[in-house]
């Protein structure tokens, strides 16, 4: 990722719209990623041993909110030893027209295909793995629980999602603190303080966290059993959640 068309996008004075994952944002997202995201890679990583030990050999996983398809790439790579089929969808056209393009340079076309969908209308029954990588807190507060039972519906017996979020805390301190790490670790990413500031004004009415015991309770009460964090770093989270056999 370090190789990407660096982010500038936020080097400016006024921002023009909120923010949206348009040819702009496409362009510069690996390097996004790699400097806004806290131990992405191990992420990754670490989601993959999840899909490993749980996924039956011919079980498909979808990535919900695939984006230009860069996880889904690397989730083929640590999982090739494995018999999965790999699906990304997504309601950016642009991101899919680069998610395509990179599967075809890295030939892996036969185990990666991309749909463009509305993901919260997800209806792929059987499904082995579901993925949300920071896609969660993209979707309005009164729908993520209707998604997220659609999503368990569809998922076979002992399937799993795995969800990766930015969260908050609800004591005030605690919140700043943890706010104030992550804008320093940004910072020691190349981020200026003028597009930190910019960037979360452009997220403010689009990017709606829920703390860490919100997510577990939503997921507990969509039908999930068991649930449990599996990674916490500050203001950021993944949980893993199985649907029972």
């Amino acid at each position: 990722m370090n190789n990407a068309p660096k982010d500038t996008l936020f080097q400016v004075e006024t921002i023009p719209e909120d923010f949206v994952f348009n040819e702009r944002v496409v362009e510069v997202f690996d390097d996004m990623l790699d400097r806004s995201i806290p131990f992405y890679r191990e992420v990754i990583e670490a989601s993959a041993r999840l899909l490993d030990n749980f996924l039956a050999p011919g079980d498909t996983v979808y990535d919900l909110g695939c984006a230009n398809g860069t996880s889904l790439l690397e989730f083929s790579r640590l999982l090739q030893h494995r018999e999965f089929a790999f699906v990304g969808i997504d309601n950016s056209m642009p991101m899919l027209d680069k998610a395509r393009l990179k599967a075809e340079l890295y030939r892996k076309q036969d185990r990666i295909s991309f749909s463009f969908e509305d993901i919260t209308t997800f209806d792929h029954p059987g499904a082995g793995g579901v993925i949300l990588n920071y896609t969660l807190q993209f979707i309005r507060p009164l729908q993520r629980e209707p998604f997220l039972t659609n999503i368990f519906n569809n998922l076979r017996p002992g399937g799993i999602l795995l969800v990766s979020e930015k969260v908050i805390n609800h004591d005030p301190r605690l919140n700043r603190e943890f706010i104030d790490i992550y804008h320093r670790f940004k910072k020691a990413r190349g981020y200026s303080e003028l597009e930190i500031a910019k960037k979360r004004e452009a997220l403010e009415n689009v990017l709606i966290p829920f703390s860490v015991a919100e997510n577990l309770d939503m997921l507990g009460k969509t039908g999930f059993a068991p649930v449990e964090t599996y990674f916490r770093w500050f203001n950021f989270a993944s949980f893993i959640a199985v649907k029972p056999s």
